[in-house]
């Protein structure tokens, strides 16, 4: 499974996830992992694409197909200098390379999700053509691919956070050494092994009990050993998630703002049945405020 190449790095990803996750954290042949999981997402994605702009034309199928992988990859390289350098400012050890290819594992889960689900997108292309309702039932599997893969970015960063890797490096700590007391103290005789104790029975019979010998300690000349007091048991502080963490969600949402504004402004992938075809349309209004349009409309 660690030789899986192309198209088939979705299959890796899915199996053997702790692989993929130990494979980033070593920063170990990643090059060749982010361009195989760079290939299966264009052509996952183009795919999709054509099904969107099936509903309009040919053309339109052939544009959209080239449109959807370049909405992705041009949201991920707006995004991911951000990513790369909310990390650094925190302290987190992560290589360029280790963030592209932990955001390229969640664009390839995201990229094939959609591709499983182009089936269910074709069969009510041929049975409900309905313009609104095709629409709003692509967005709908197109947000859900995007959460699941999200999914699979957060779980990678938890690793990494495991293994140190959003925290900065903590310094040694100093050796603790022993200090000798204003007046020495001479050194007390080690303690010797109590004496066996002998207990009558009822019955005339006697049993023998001993004490294991207890632990001795040299004490150096000088020093005082003294015997330590339980104060009362604290639980463990409950360890809080590192900022790289918390700044994770954040360019979270800031990917999904960067991704839907640049899919309005590439707009159409479906193409209206009533318009000719274009390759772009005027930048007017926003992607939001055309989803409730289109939800008003169905209803």
């Amino acid at each position: 499974m660690a030789n899986a190449s192309g198209l088939l790095v979705i299959e890796r990803i899915l199996r053997d996830r702790r692989g993929i996750w130990q494979q980033v954290v070593e920063d170990r042949g990643l090059t060749r992992l982010t361009g195989q999981m760079l290939l299966s997402s264009v052509v996952a994605l183009a795919c999709y694409g054509a099904v969107l702009g099936s509903f309009h034309s040919v053309l339109m199928a052939l544009t959209s197909a080239v449109k959807l992988p370049l909405l992705f990859l041009v949201t991920l390289a707006i995004c991911l200098p951000t990513l790369y350098l909310f990390n650094l400012v925190f302290g987190a050890r992560l290589s360029i390379r280790q963030s592209l290819a932990l955001v390229m594992v969640a664009l390839t889960v995201t990229a094939m999700l959609a591709l499983a689900f182009a089936p269910i997108s074709l069969f009510f292309l041929i049975t409900a053509p309905d313009y609104s309702f095709f629409k709003l039932l692509n967005v709908a599997i197109l947000g859900l691919s995007a959460l699941v893969g999200l999914r699979f970015l957060t779980g990678g960063m938890r690793v990494l956070n495991d293994h140190g890797l959003l925290a900065p490096e903590k310094a040694a700590e100093p050796a603790v050494s022993l200090a000798a007391p204003a007046a020495a103290v001479p050194p007390a005789e080690p303690a010797m092994a109590p004496a066996a104790l002998v207990a009558a029975g009822g019955n005339g019979a006697t049993a023998t009990l001993t004490h294991p010998a207890p632990v001795q300690v040299q004490v150096p000349p000088g020093y005082v050993l003294q015997p330590m007091r339980q104060v009362g048991m604290r639980p463990p502080a409950k360890p809080q998630a590192p900022p790289s963490m918390t700044l994770l969600y954040i360019w979270i949402l800031l990917f999904g703002f960067v991704g839907t504004q640049l899919a309005w402004t590439l707009r159409p992938f479906f193409g209206s049945p009533d318009k000719p075809f274009s390759l772009y349309r005027d930048i007017d209004g926003n992607f939001y405020a055309e989803i409730v349009r289109t939800i008003a409309h169905l209803f």
